[in-house]
């Protein structure tokens, strides 16, 4: 069988690393290219997976017209992300844009229309679309287990997003600091902050959540932090039809959540009009509250269905079967979740409640 072949473009997120080794590990898959501008960057991915000097690029047009990737994963800094999917729909590839969707609504709809005229595949990776407590959550919801959804409380961050490279592996304090003033997530031009960071997920999971209902009104707050130009905390409050959710993001927690959970812990809380469920990053189960039942049972995690456990497995599948991504993943509804992430971005900057912008 005929391999589907991968490039990794750009390695601004530390998250390449783990798509690769997803697509490395893909009985069906192989990376075929690898491009950024600085060859130093790709160097521990060219040792990992082993990548000759000719799949190895620092001009990105070169790149993908050498490898003739099917698929490329996107990730660059966020302000990046419309130049370079406008860029690789010009060769007429299918594209995986790793988190956060774009860096406006208005790069957002760049990213969309410039993949609709080449009628390939888009599909943005939220690494929590991928933990069995949420997917279960999201059945448990379907199901009516908690009857209407009202709310859904939001929390997730980590320490701060140099603390870690690829796989996890761990940063000095130290090199933290060393690092920050060229960091790209310190700075507003290139779309950093704790709000661009982490809102997405929410706005997004939280929208999945509600069957795709969006908000009337969005309100937030940021800290202002002397000497960082970035937020590191945020706080928004989304006002539906049903009532109040609460989307909190946050760099300084304690610890990450992949090691040890911090309190507050990082995950979902939502609630319906018969109950409500907790799921939480990491956990192999969530706890299921209802009327009926208002002792809190823990409910284990489904496990993800085949062809679904990882993004790459994932949208390589839906190519093949020329299916349209869907869910969390799906360019429209990560779309509402941009419009909520650009709304709390505008009235954290205006200090005001502000309609949902279309």
């Amino acid at each position: 069988m005929t391999k589907w072949r991968v490039a990794g473009i750009n390695f601004d997120h530390m998250h390449m690393g783990d798509l690769l080794r997803m697509v490395d590990q893909h009985p069906d898959a192989e990376i075929v290219g690898l491009y950024d501008r600085s060859r130093d960057r790709m160097a521990q991915a060219i040792a990992d997976f082993a990548l000759p000097d000719s799949a190895v690029f620092t001009d990105l047009d070169t790149c993908v017209r050498t490898a003739k990737p099917d698929l490329a994963i996107v990730c660059a800094a966020t302000a990046e992300h419309a130049d370079h999917v406008e860029a690789l729909a010009r060769h007429n590839i299918h594209v995986l844009v790793e988190k956060p969707f774009a860096a406006s609504v208005s790069d957002a709809r760049r990213m969309i229309d410039a993949m609709a005229a080449t009628g390939r595949q888009m599909a943005i990776n939220w690494p929590l679309a991928w933990y069995r407590s949420h997917n279960t959550c999201k059945r448990l919801i379907d199901e009516g287990a908690i009857g209407d959804l009202i709310e859904v409380h939001f929390y997730d961050g980590n320490r701060g997003p140099l603390f870690h490279l690829a796989d996890k592996v761990e940063v000095t304090p130290e090199e933290v600091e060393r690092q920050k003033p060229d960091s790209w997530w310190y700075k507003k031009s290139a779309g950093g902050g704790s709000l661009l960071d982490y809102l997405g997920y929410g706005a997004t999971l939280g929208t999945w959540y509600m069957n795709g209902e969006a908000p009337l009104e969005v309100t937030c707050v940021v800290d202002e932090t002397p000497g960082i130009e970035v937020d590191q905390h945020s706080i928004t409050i989304c006002r539906y039809k049903t009532g109040l959710s609460k989307l909190e993001t946050r760099w300084g927690t304690l610890t990450d959540p992949w090691t040890i959970q911090p309190q507050p812990k990082c995950g979902f809380v939502v609630v319906g009009s018969d109950g409500s469920i907790s799921s939480y990053d990491y956990d192999d189960f969530v706890t299921l509250q209802t009327r009926d039942r208002p002792e809190p049972v823990a409910v284990p995690a489904d496990e993800l269905a085949a062809g679904r456990t990882n993004p790459v497995e994932y949208v390589l599948g839906c190519i093949e079967r020329n299916e349209e991504v869907s869910g969390p993943l799906s360019p429209a509804l990560c779309l509402t979740g941009q419009r909520i992430v650009d709304t709390a971005y505008l009235s954290a900057r205006q200090k005001r409640t502000l309609e949902l912008i279309p």
